[in-house]
């Protein structure tokens, strides 16, 4: 019976959803915040050190001196400054869209002190002269709030009460202001100093021999909680010494966004459209969901209040690719049900429950992946891990449960019955008489013996690996500042450039380098790398100078050797848990075995990337490390799917006691996931190939290790991890076998074989 309703329900859902998209996205895409390396502006990662001797860094006095940057911040108008504490004495602080970087990184390096004047302005008390920490936020007897001082010296604050005392009616005030002096690693003597900044006035009404000091005012709790912070902040002026540092010019990130996101575009759109024309009306479904899928990414982005970056573009682009995963998985067993000769109800309900294991499967995996990405990742790849931790999480609620029930409702309505709607051609439809299952289905690949060649494959990899282990002993790898520590600087040009004329350039203004590289499509981009981190004098120099002669301010980063050896220790330990964890998860889920060829064909495309990677001496930097672990989440996702469906078979054939029998379980279980499979990585791969084309140089090294990854993920898949499953199934089933034969001989006491 065919069902009008269904197809009104259809698309009354889909015309609410894209109106309501329609309506609301121009306001989405405007709060999206973007990252400095979209905007321009810099980051800057501080090691918080005593000024004075006996000084303690406790957290509280981290938690002041945010306080107090965050008030120097303010008056530059930066709208989202970004100020983390990270572990025990570190500061990170983030300023994209800053047009001044010069002075608001002068104002951030210098040290703040507290003092008291009298409306004259002459200083009178100090920072100096609150006892550490002295400064608390309170209530008086009336329940009002103040602020309360602990003082090093009664005797002192007694002179100064009886001076303000002794002036003009009126002119009895305290004034609190702040201070700002240079700091101890503060090199850039030429940027203009900030004005002192008035805090609070207070009125002395009688001489104070005390410690204790209360300031009272017209004071929310708010801003008495605030005000103890800066008063504390000033109290105890801290060392703050630059030990990683990136600054990007506004013209530099106006380019990335914009090639990114065309870039972008052009990826999803040649996704929508071979999922079109492959899969019909189930890639139709996709379309639809794909789109809202984007959206919810976007909105869920701005509720959390996250910062998009370039690796953060990538990782939606990633995801959006991933999330067709879930659709590829389901169309395809669709196309197995119809094949069988089942109608198509029956072949949507059968299609959808046999994928959903495989789906949630290949889902968390990748999720383990980027939540160990997370924890262990810096700013630029948490906006990564994020971005794609959000991703997975919503293609459950689009490609999962949002899919079935659009392609149900129009399947449910009696109108798409023909199965070249799903891309079944009828000469591929057997008679539902002949009671066929899709697992026994032919397929296109059914002419491959994956397992009878298993040694070759073997071989084929070991031989890879030596070379890889050579290439990568004789090369080594071409680090970036990230894990090498230095400075590496951006220079952007009108007009095409040459390494020549850079490197007379920069030897002229007095930085010299003969690392000197000509990027860009139009050739007007000169990176130039040094050994050396560059001081926060230099850097502002040298900007001064390009900005001068180029027109543009050119991008900085520094990384001390501290942060360098911290990133790759992270980045080893990161790798370490998301394999262990993958490992436990299938060992759990599946059997050891089946973990154990899983990590083998991960280590095997980790190694393929980095060996490639030392061969074609590509920079290794912090967005290397994201791509592997995406290719690590990936590459499982694919082998998982592969593994599913082994044990599906196993399952339904039973009892398996010759390895011949396994072999054909193994041969065949391939041959049915590998259209699935290409299909999968071939959707991944045109969006890294137009990120790779189309995106910013910054992302483009990340590109190439997506693309070797992808295509290295899907062959170790298939003829590494799922052989190595056979071979150690194979040697427990001969142990069983030997176990089985002493058994018998010992029952019937004697070495003839049983017949």
């Amino acid at each position: 019976m065919k069902l009008k309703s269904r197809i009104f329900t259809f698309a009354l859902i889909v015309i609410v959803l894209f109106a309501a998209m329609g309506t609301t996205v121009q306001g989405v895409l405007k709060d999206v915040k973007l990252g400095l390396d979209l905007q321009g502006g810099f980051e800057v990662l501080y090691e918080v050190a005593p000024l004075k001797e006996g000084q303690k860094i406790t957290q509280d006095v981290m938690t002041d001196t945010t306080t107090a940057l965050s008030n120097r911040i303010n008056q530059f108008g930066v709208s989202e400054p970004s100020i983390q504490v990270e572990g025990e004495n570190r500061i990170r602080v983030q300023l994209a869209g800053i047009d001044d970087q010069s002075s608001a990184r002068e104002l951030l390096s210098s040290t703040a002190n507290l003092t008291f004047r009298d409306v004259n302005d002459n200083v009178l008390l100090d920072g100096m002269d609150l006892k550490e920490g002295g400064a608390a936020a309170s209530f008086d007897q009336q329940n009002q709030p103040i602020v309360t001082l602990t003082l090093k010296d009664a005797s002192k604050f007694a002179d100064v009460t009886q001076k303000i005392l002794q002036m003009p009616p009126g002119q009895n005030l305290l004034v609190v202001w702040m201070d700002f002096e240079e700091g101890v690693d503060s090199y850039a003597a030429e940027a203009q100093k900030p004005d002192p900044k008035f805090v609070s006035a207070a009125s002395v009404n009688q001489v104070l021999n005390t410690t204790e000091v209360m300031i009272s005012g017209s004071f929310t709790v708010q801003e008495t909680k605030e005000f103890a912070s800066v008063l504390n902040a000033g109290a105890l002026p801290v060392k703050l010494t630059e030990i990683y540092s990136t600054s990007v010019g506004a013209q530099f990130g106006e380019q990335a966004l914009k090639s990114t996101v065309f870039a972008s575009i052009v990826g999803v759109l040649v996704i929508f459209i071979f999922m079109l024309f492959y899969y019909r009306l189930p890639g139709f479904i996709s379309i639809i969901t794909l789109s809202v899928f984007t959206f919810l990414v976007l909105l869920v982005f701005n509720g959390i209040n996250a910062v998009l970056t370039l690796p953060g573009i990538a990782a939606l682009v990633l995801g959006i690719g991933m999330a067709v995963d879930a659709n590829i998985l389901t169309a395809e067993r669709i196309r197995e049900e119809l094949r069988t000769g089942k109608p198509i109800k029956e072949a949507y309900h059968l299609g959808s429950k046999q994928s959903l294991s495989a789906i949630i499967d290949a889902q968390l995996t990748t999720l383990l992946a980027a939540v160990v990405l997370f924890y262990f990742g810096t700013s630029s790849v948490k906006g990564f891990a994020t971005t794609l931790m959000i991703s997975i999480v919503l293609s459950f609620v689009t490609a999962v449960w949002l899919s079935r029930i659009l392609l149900g409702l129009l399947i449910k309505s009696g109108y798409f019955e023909s199965p070249t709607l799903y891309g079944v051609r009828k000469s591929k439809i057997h008679d539902a008489s002949e009671g066929l299952e899709s697992l026994d289905l032919s397929t296109n690949f059914d002419r491959f013996d994956f397992v009878h060649n298993r040694k070759k494959f073997y071989s084929f990899s070991i031989v890879i690996l030596l070379v890889g282990a050579i290439i990568l002993g004789i090369f080594k790898l071409n680090l970036g500042i990230d894990f090498s520590s230095g400075s590496r600087v951006e220079i952007l040009a009108d007009q095409q450039i040459t390494q020549e004329e850079i490197t007379e350039y920069i030897d002229s203004i007095g930085f010299p380098s003969e690392n000197v590289v000509i990027t860009g499509e139009e050739q007007n981009t000169a990176v130039i790398r040094y050994k050396d981190d560059l001081a926060q004098k230099e850097i502002l120099d040298f900007k001064a100078a390009v900005l001068k002669d180029y027109g543009h301010e050119p991008s900085v980063s520094t990384v001390s050797d501290t942060v360098g050896k911290e990133l790759v220790k992270n980045a080893i330990k990161a790798l370490s848990i998301a394999a262990l964890g993958i490992i436990i998860y299938v060992a759990f889920r599946f059997e050891w075995r089946m973990g154990v060829g899983a990590i083998a064909s991960l280590v095997h495309d980790v190694f393929f990337m980095v060996a490639l990677f030392s061969l074609f001496r590509l920079e290794v930097d912090i967005t290397f490390i994201a791509a592997i672990l995406t290719i690590v989440g990936y590459s499982i996702n694919d082998t998982i799917v592969t593994f599913d469906r082994i044990r599906e078979n196993v399952d339904r054939k039973g009892r398996i006691s010759t390895k011949e029998e396994l072999a054909e379980i193994v041969n065949k279980s391939l041959r049915q996931t590998m259209g699935r499979s290409i299909n999968t990585v071939l959707t991944v791969i045109i969006v890294v190939v137009a990120l790779l084309i189309f995106g910013a140089p910054a992302i483009r090294n990340f590109s190439i290790a997506l693309l070797i990854g992808l295509i290295t993920g899907m062959y170790s898949s298939i003829c590494i991890a799922a052989q190595i499953w056979y071979t150690l199934k194979v040697r427990e089933m001969g142990k069983k076998g030997t176990a089985v034969e002493k058994k018998e001989k010992k029952q019937w006491g004697s070495d003839e074989p049983l017949v």
